[in-house]
């Protein structure tokens, strides 16, 4: 189970009624703002979904996606703090760079010019995930929205501002493959 969106008060009346069974145990991921319950193992994916942010302002989207990829039954990886503005942060992530054709490595990015570095350093599915926080004229993510749709890369594909759920969702669907 996962309810993304939510509160500590939200967590403090789902952990009351779950805590009568031993089984089940609720966690929030306050970042994320998350509520998980693991009830049963699922089946894992193929590969590792990383998760590329540009800045820690992007954190709690990025969260989001780390956490729903994780409750679908996938390996997360999180690197943040590595927009372009800051390059070398994400050319010495060597494991962003080394990836191997059919290695199964899923990228989300952040940001309007991430995708697009991203997407020409691997060859891999890169979902992008543009944020409604951002400096300058960030128009609420609007501006991040239309970079990413304007994107070169021919293998980024972007999903609605702020919505780290929907990308998670899509990469497992991939990972799952």
């Amino acid at each position: 189970m996962l309810a993304t969106r939510a509160s500590r008060e939200m967590f403090e009346a789902v952990h009351a009624l779950e805590s009568s069974n031993q089984d089940q145990r609720a966690e929030f991921h306050e970042t994320a703002r998350a509520i998980t319950l693991t009830q049963a193992p699922t089946t894992p994916g193929k590969g590792t979904i990383a998760v590329v942010c540009a800045g820690t302002s992007d954190l709690p989207v990025a969260e989001e996606a780390v956490v729903t990829a994780r409750l679908m039954g996938n390996t997360v990886e999180l690197i943040a703090d590595v927009g372009v503005a800051g390059i070398h942060r994400l050319l010495a992530q060597k494991d962003l760079t080394a990836i191997r054709p059919g290695a199964h490595r899923l990228r989300r990015a952040w940001r309007a010019r991430l995708p697009t570095v991203v997407g020409g350093l691997v060859n891999a599915p890169v979902v992008a995930v543009p944020t409604s926080v951002g400096y300058g004229a960030s128009f609420g993510g609007v501006a991040a929205l239309l970079g990413m749709l304007n994107t070169c890369s021919p293998n980024v594909s972007v999903v609605n501002i702020d919505n780290g759920f929907g990308a998670a969702c899509i990469a497992s669907l991939i990972n799952h493959l």
